[in-house]
């Protein structure tokens, strides 16, 4: 009965449902959809390859709480799908994947369970390639290095790699600099209002840098003791979860997880500019629109945020090196230049447009 009870709550809430098992709305459908199970470790995991047409599919691993595993599903889905246009805009060699693993009540060891999921990820010999995520850390991706080699994110004594987030986080920024260039004619970021939802690993080091580049930082996080560490370190304002989405600012920069941007928050919108390193921050491509008609210039999220998958890609190929890793995430500012140049040409949305640009690029090599 409570499975029963749980499926159906699943079924009445949208954006807990795939619309389909093999895809979303307006993409190609996913090449592939791994469902890994283990009664040791307690791990189930959903390995969505989305396209492989750039090469393998790489994307992290997110470790979360789903309210059911359609959920999870959807999740998955939505993930991997993002991360085949993010590594296209990008232009990496890779395509796009993710990997999710529900977490489980009760962990009884973490360092089997991710053991289990590098199994899982090692039997599909090199059509996904994994790293950190949201909820798994760089001591997880060493674990798994053990039982596969289609790991990344891993600190590598003498040389590059490790924890991606500070580079996520310099991709958010430079787009943020681009965007209050373009939007609001400013030079610099000196007194420019900023909200940040989230103050996570990437949202912690975008706070850095904004406060650093003399932005005003208004905050909000689930986790009081972060809310609390950042009004005193950058004499951030702190409001409630439930008000930060309508705080009002120049730049709204979503950096918790997706779909954030819905039919209900965009009406409550002050900012000017949505720039910001959460996944799919848009619950449906129509809230683009939305926040287009409301005169809400829109960063698209796997623009802006692929500073972290630009850094574990470089590694994992053996290419990274620090300077020229930054050198490359920093080039982001130059396509959210031209997406907004695109963006005046064309009369469409950055979302839409953004998303033409990505699926433009998502072709196999003649």
């Amino acid at each position: 009965m409570n499975a029963m009870t749980d499926l159906a709550r699943a079924l009445t809430h949208e954006s807990s449902i795939p619309s389909s098992l093999f895809g979303l709305p307006d993409q190609a459908p996913h090449e592939r959809v791994l469902l890994a199970s283990d009664e040791a470790t307690g791990l189930k995991a959903i390995i969505a390859v989305h396209s492989t047409a750039r090469g393998p599919a790489f994307g992290g691993c997110r470790f979360w709480s789903y309210d059911n595993e359609l959920a999870a599903m959807n999740d998955a889905l939505r993930l991997s799908q993002g991360m085949s246009l993010k590594n296209a805009l990008a232009d990496l060699p890779f395509g796009g994947g993710k990997a999710v693993i529900i977490k489980p009540a009760e962990i009884k060891d973490r360092g089997a369970l991710f053991a289990a999921f590098g199994r899982a990820v090692q039997s599909l010999d090199g059509a996904y390639i994994t790293a950190e995520d949201v909820g798994t850390t760089t001591a997880d991706m060493l674990g798994m290095q053990k039982h596969t080699r289609y790991v990344s994110g891993i600190p590598r004594e003498g040389s590059f790699g490790g924890d991606p987030s500070p580079k996520t986080a310099w991709g958010v920024f430079v787009s943020i600099e681009a965007g209050v260039k373009a939007v609001m004619g400013r030079a610099d970021l000196n007194g420019v209002c900023v909200a940040l939802q989230g103050l996570g690993a990437v949202g912690w080091h975008l706070a850095e840098f904004l406060h650093k580049a003399g932005a005003k930082l208004v905050v909000a996080d689930v986790d009081s003791a972060k809310v609390e560490r950042a009004r005193a370190q950058f004499g951030a304002t702190a409001v409630s979860v439930n008000e930060i989405l309508a705080a009002d600012v120049d730049v709204l920069a979503p950096c918790a997880l997706g779909a954030s941007l819905n039919e209900r928050s965009i009406p409550t919108l002050q900012a000017r500019i949505v720039c910001g390193a959460a996944n799919n921050q848009l619950a449906t491509t129509s809230d683009g629109d939305t926040l287009h008609e409301r005169g809400i210039v829109y960063l698209p999220d796997h623009l802006v945020n692929a500073g972290g998958i630009i850094s574990v890609a470089r590694e994992f190929r053996g290419e990274g090196e620090e300077q020229a890793v930054i050198s490359e995430v920093s080039r982001i500012a130059d396509r959210v230049t031209e997406l907004l140049d695109r963006v005046k040409a064309s009369g469409e949305t950055p979302a839409r447009v953004a998303d033409a640009w990505a699926r433009s690029k998502l072709v196999r090599p003649a």
